[in-house]
């Protein structure tokens, strides 16, 4: 029988200090990266504290997903620093602290893997040279599966699954990972709203047990309710902050050229914005 994750009610914002400060999870200190003579990043700072949902946003070509990337150490940045968990991305991967989301059209879906070994992906860190899988790691796949509501479709090619099915694979991953620091980017795009909301669900969940999340994401009137926090890029970090104060018209405006009206969080329907 399959366990569908439940409906998460959105944080109450009074709630958002409930966890300790600490150290940052994730810490970047006025990062740059080029591509050839395009700057992709400027000067980029941003931290992200335990048990947190940050919300990053920006337009198309504002540099999100090479921020992803260069936290995750796919790209190499020409200036600054990076530090997960007080040490360097290498060590946090090594350690299975973080886990990466990219976007949908950066994954060969036709290649010949199961819902099922994607996710034990997740567990290949603590295995020994063999890879083989203990009956404890089997045991952490398949209730990772159950948590996501996808334990039916364990067997199934990855490539067979709808948009938000495919996601939530890659979360169920990250939880039989244990990864406590989740790099998501644009999870939502290419997904109902049906789908979104259980996303939504599963990250509230996963934040409430002291996991952090960054993620990228076009809904700019949901953040507020969803997240703790938000980061507005631009090459350049606009503002980092809870985020009422970070989507004023005037932030949109300099981060969009001109702020729609529908994009205030104060509106009640979602608006989206180009991707990265």
């Amino acid at each position: 029988m399959t366990t569908h994750p439940p409906q998460v009610p959105p944080r109450d914002p009074a709630a958002r200090d409930a966890h300790p400060s600490g150290p940052p999870v994730l810490d970047v200190r006025h990062l740059g990266v080029r591509y050839d003579d395009v700057r992709a990043l400027d000067d980029v700072t941003v931290s992200l504290r335990a048990g947190s949902i940050c919300g990053l946003i920006g337009v198309n070509g504002s540099g999100k997903s090479t921020l992803f990337k260069a936290l995750m150490g796919l790209v190499v940045p020409q200036e600054g620093r990076v530090e997960l968990f007080g040490d360097t991305t290498a060590s946090a991967r090594r350690a299975g602290l973080v886990a990466y989301m990219p976007q949908a059209e950066e994954v060969d879906w036709t290649f010949p893997v199961s819902v099922s070994d994607v996710v034990a992906m997740g567990v290949y860190g603590r295995l020994g040279a063999a890879r083989r899988l203990r009956p404890a790691d089997r045991a952490a796949v398949a209730d990772s599966l159950d948590r996501v509501g996808l334990a039916d479709l364990a067997r199934r090619q990855i490539g067979q699954l709808s948009g938000g099915q495919r996601k939530r694979v890659f979360i169920a991953r990250s939880i039989a990972q244990d990864a406590r620091l989740l790099l998501l980017d644009e999870p939502f795009a290419g997904v109902d709203r049906s789908s979104e909301r259980t996303m939504t669900a599963l990250l509230t969940a996963l934040r409430d047990e002291g996991r952090s999340v960054l993620v990228s994401t076009h809904d700019l009137a949901g953040v507020p309710a969803f997240c703790d926090e938000a980061v507005l890029l631009h090459r350049r970090v606009l503002a980092q902050g809870d985020p009422a104060a970070v989507l004023t018209q005037g932030n949109l405006a300099r981060a969009f050229g001109a702020a729609p009206p529908d994009a205030v969080p104060a509106v009640p329907t979602a608006a989206r914005i180009g991707d990265s």
